[in-house]
């Protein structure tokens, strides 16, 4: 693809990943992806936002093939989707200097063996001239690295927010359509931002110090309305839990299953809202974007070997390592002769602050007096979210 006008002197470039669909042999990319890259041209000297994923260096340069000189590449974000092109690049343009934070050198020297030589870096608050347009630099750590800064370029009011905002979104548009990015890009925050939510809420906090007409992150489209993704952040790092439960489960020989599918119907009876998961069909973005803002988590597991079945025990290290917003977590399930189930689960989820509930682990198939004790289960969670949220549940 073809650069992309985004204003008078600034081009999208990069690569449109259409047929991705897995992100750091992890993260699920049900829509594809993009690695934008951004040319910006001053009346003095042009400067590069980032550049792309290695396996589309080609398709940079040949973007880059008509520029006559190339006097920066600023890095913001050492991560190898947006820095693996930097060698190719400097091969091409010898004299230009990689702009970045005194860590993200650090890391791109360790990432790419890149010679300290080629290095300008800068700090917070730092500015550049081109010649009519200034980039200003603003260190926003662990969004989603420690080592991240933005480009701001104040003339144009424009914001080159790299990982920040982003989407996995492969799309031919330059600008959002807000209906059909707000999914992937709370995916997106959900697999990636989660964890630093009390920090992302102090970066946000500082970038209202400056006007933004526009965002234009690394993956997916371009932000002409920037308030409609930074209010959903907004929501997303600090809004109040849902009345909502999640309950991702597994079950072998259908006892966890009845358990499932009778307290889901009891807290529907009782007004709580709920999103039902079989870990052995899952999406993982799904999964950690329903993370996102409910108030409880429920795990449903059969006992396998003594301990909980793999499934769960993946589905608990996910909600520890996103450190989701979570108020309440519950345990049910399923033994036949015994075990260490509860005790393996919740040990594994150290980083939630939340409080448990009594589990319900049944002995074979459920008998009536477990189904009764799902709905007393059914009851606390009820109770719980009305003390949490009020009048909401």
């Amino acid at each position: 693809m073809k650069a992309r006008i985004v204003s008078d002197k600034v081009s999208l470039i990069g690569a449109v990943d259409w047929d991705r669909r897995l992100f750091d042999s992890l993260i699920p990319l049900p829509d594809g992806t993009s690695y934008n890259a951004y040319l910006v041209r001053g009346s003095e000297k042009t400067a590069l936002i980032d550049t792309v994923d290695p396996k589309f260096t080609d398709v940079l340069l040949e973007q880059l093939a008509e520029v006559p000189a190339l006097d920066y590449i600023v890095a913001n974000h050492a991560e190898q989707d947006h820095s693996g092109a930097l060698p190719a690049v400097l091969e091409r343009f010898p004299k230009a200097k990689i702009v970045c934070s005194e860590r993200g050198k650090g890391m791109l020297i360790d990432l790419l063996h890149l010679d300290d030589d080629h290095f300008a870096p800068v700090a917070d608050g730092d500015s550049l001239s081109l010649g009519d347009l200034t980039l200003k630099f603003v260190y926003l750590p662990w969004v989603h690295w420690p080592e991240t800064i933005v480009t701001y370029v104040p003339q144009e009011k424009l914001l080159f927010s790299c990982d920040f905002f982003g989407s996995h979104l492969a799309t031919s548009d330059v600008y959002a359509d807000e209906g059909r990015v707000y999914e992937p890009a709370k995916r997106y925050y959900a697999e990636i931002m989660m964890p630093f939510r009390a920090i992302i809420e102090k970066n946000l906090e500082k970038l209202q110090a400056y006007k933004i007409k526009t965002i234009a992150p690394s993956h997916g489209p371009l932000y002409a309305n920037p308030q409609f993704i930074m209010e959903a952040y907004r929501e997303w790092v600090s809004g109040a839990p849902k009345n909502k439960v999640v309950l991702p489960y597994v079950s072998m020989h259908d006892s966890t299953r009845r358990m499932v599918e009778h307290l889901v119907s009891a807290l529907v009876e009782r007004g709580v809202a709920v999103e039902q998961y079989d870990l052995t069909a899952t999406d993982l973005g799904k999964l950690a974007m329903a993370l996102v803002d409910p108030a409880t988590l429920v795990l449903g597991t059969p006992t396998v070997l003594a301990g909980p079945h793999p499934q769960a025990v993946f589905a608990a290290y996910l909600a520890n390592a996103l450190k989701p917003k979570l108020k309440f977590v519950g345990i049910i399930g399923s033994f036949s002769w015994g075990g260490k189930t509860v005790d393996q689960l919740t040990g594994m989820m150290g980083n939630l602050k939340v409080e448990l509930f009594e589990p319900v682990m049944c002995k074979g198939l459920p008998r009536a007096a477990d189904y009764q004790a799902l709905d007393h289960l059914a009851d606390g969670i009820l109770s719980k979210h009305r003390e949490l949220l009020g009048a909401q549940a």
